[in-house]
């Protein structure tokens, strides 16, 4: 078993990748949810990175191949966009880059079809798949506690898994991230958003555990800030990005709560 990591390590870690997102603005490509879009691109433009979303088939390998992530969410699952990740994942493997790529299989418990097009999308080696409970059942797995380092190890991938704790494992390692907001569930594209600020962590961190727990502690520090000052979903959506932006060091390790 790896090394475990106290709360306040891993606050001045997810400090520490913040600071590299700000000072490099690592380019994330997402193909995403088109409620999304726009909230997601926000969101990593006020934690220092530079989004960009076309979905175009004459230039999605161009933009995978100029970017250092990729997000892929399957929440608006038309064809287009099935074709359009089909491509960006073919960028990626034509070129034997290692860029990290976020799977974000949205609603696979809903959809059989979905489901069936995130489990091959999980045979092309997702760096990290974060999804809820329902959805990781949805892709076959077990419902015991050993579980998702299981699929981890599994699939040489990082599981997490979010809700009221979001749990993060490498098959080896594994947190349980404490931090966060109800209102978090009010909002459209959270989910999403956070998957993309993943990608922004991977993109300047190697480690990709600690760079999915960074991500993860940042935005659920940053909507417990938020939710003391917007007790309603239309203003927390947006003090949430402001908290985000203006998140420090001693805000984290105060409020950094893991296990």
């Amino acid at each position: 078993m790896l090394q475990m990591h106290a709360p306040v390590e891993l606050a001045d870690i997810a400090a520490d990748i913040l600071a590299r997102i700000k000072s490099r603005a690592p380019r994330v490509h997402c193909i995403t949810n088109s409620v999304a879009q726009a909230y997601t691109a926000n969101l990593l433009l006020a934690a220092g990175a530079i989004p960009s979303m076309t979905i175009s088939h004459e230039e999605i390998a161009d933009f995978v191949a100029s970017a250092d992530a990729l997000l892929v969410n399957l929440g608006t699952f038309d064809g287009e966009r099935r074709a359009a990740i089909d491509l960006a994942l073919g960028a990626i493997e034509q070129r034997k880059a290692d860029m990290p790529w976020v799977l974000d299989p949205v609603f696979i418990d809903r959809s059989p079809a979905r489901a069936h097009f995130a489990r091959g999308l999980i045979g092309r080696g997702p760096t990290v798949v974060r999804l809820n409970q329902r959805e990781f059942a949805a892709l076959g797995a077990a419902a015991d506690s050993e579980a998702p380092a299981r699929f981890a190890r599994e699939h040489k991938t990082i599981v997490a898994i979010t809700g009221e704790k979001d749990i993060v494992t490498d098959g080896e390692r594994r947190t349980a991230i404490a931090n966060g907001a109800a209102l978090m569930g009010l909002v459209t594209a959270m989910g999403c958003a956070g998957s993309a600020l993943v990608c922004a962590a991977l993109a300047v961190e190697r480690d990709a555990w600690l760079a999915t727990n960074a991500a993860l502690i940042a935005l659920g520090v940053a909507g417990e800030v938020a939710a003391e000052g917007a007790p309603a979903p239309g203003r927390f959506a947006s003090w949430i990005i402001d908290a985000l932006y203006e998140m420090d060091r001693a805000t984290l390790r105060a409020r950094t709560r893991v296990s």
